[in-house]
C-alpha cells in the first residue's frame, strides 16, 4: 500500500531500518520484480510489457552491491552500448575519464579487471556505467555504502552536478541509512517501516 509520485526535478531520500522494504521499493519502481498489486506509471501512463526496455533506459536502478562480468572496467562500461535499446550511441572514453577525475581517480581504473576491484570501486564503475547512458531517473540503493568518506562526498557532488546539468527534467531516489547524507542529497526524506511509507520526522 505504497503510493508515490516522482516528478521531474525531484530529489528524494528513502530511509528506514534494514528489512523495511527500501530495496524492494526501488526494484518495484524499476520493474525488476513482479508487483503483487498496483502499477508503475511513466508520464501518467501504465508501463506496458513491450515498453519495459525503453522504460529501463530512462529509469535506472543502481544496486548496492552491483555485479560486473569479470572483464576490464572499460569493457564493462562499453557493454551497454551493444544492447538494442542504446542503438546509435557510442562509448565516450574521454567523458568517462573526466567523470573519474571528479571522483579523484584516473584512467588506470579502466584497465583493471572487475574481479580485482574492491566493493567501493565496483560501486564507482556501476555508477559511471549508469551516468554515461544519461537516464532521466536514478534509483540509488546506498550508492556510497562501500566508499570511504572522501570518495562518498565526491559521489554526492558528482550526482549533484548530474542533477543540475538538466534542471527540472531529472529525478533521483536515494536510499540511505545516513540521516546527514539524506539531508545533503535530497529535498525530502521518506521513512519506510514494515513495507509502509511515511514522511520522516
Amino acid at each position: 500500500r505504497v503510493s508515490l509520485a516522482i516528478h521531474a526535478g525531484t530529489r528524494l531520500a528513502v530511509a528506514g531500518a534494514s528489512g523495511s522494504g527500501k530495496t524492494l521499493l526501488l526494484r518495484a519502481l524499476a520493474l525488476l520484480d513482479p508487483l503483487d498489486g498496483g502499477q508503475v506509471r511513466w508520464e501518467d501512463r501504465p508501463v506496458r510489457r513491450d515498453g519495459i526496455p525503453d522504460f529501463r533506459r530512462k529509469v535506472m536502478y543502481l544496486h548496492q552491491r552491483p555485479a560486473l562480468f569479470d572483464e576490464t572496467v572499460e569493457a564493462a562500461l562499453r557493454r551497454p552500448f551493444s544492447l538494442g535499446v542504446h542503438r546509435g550511441r557510442q562509448f565516450d572514453r574521454d567523458r568517462i575519464v573526466a567523470l573519474l577525475g571528479q571522483l579523484g581517480r584516473d584512467a588506470s581504473l579502466l584497465v583493471q579487471r572487475a574481479g580485482d576491484l574492491s566493493g567501493g570501486e565496483i560501486q564507482l564503475a556501476a555508477l559511471l556505467r549508469a551516468l554515461q547512458l544519461d537516464p532521466t531517473v536514478l534509483l540509488l540503493d546506498e550508492p556510497t555504502a562501500a566508499l570511504d568518506p572522501k570518495t562518498a562526498t565526491a559521489v554526492e557532488q558528482l550526482l549533484e552536478h548530474w542533477f543540475a546539468q538538466s534542471p527540472g527534467t531529472r529525478a533521483m531516489v536515494w536510499v540511505t541509512h545516513n540521516a546527514e547524507q539524506a539531508g545533503r542529497v535530497a529535498e525530502k526524506t521518506l521513512w519506510m517501516e514494515d513495507g509502509r511509507m511515511k514522511d520522516a520526522v
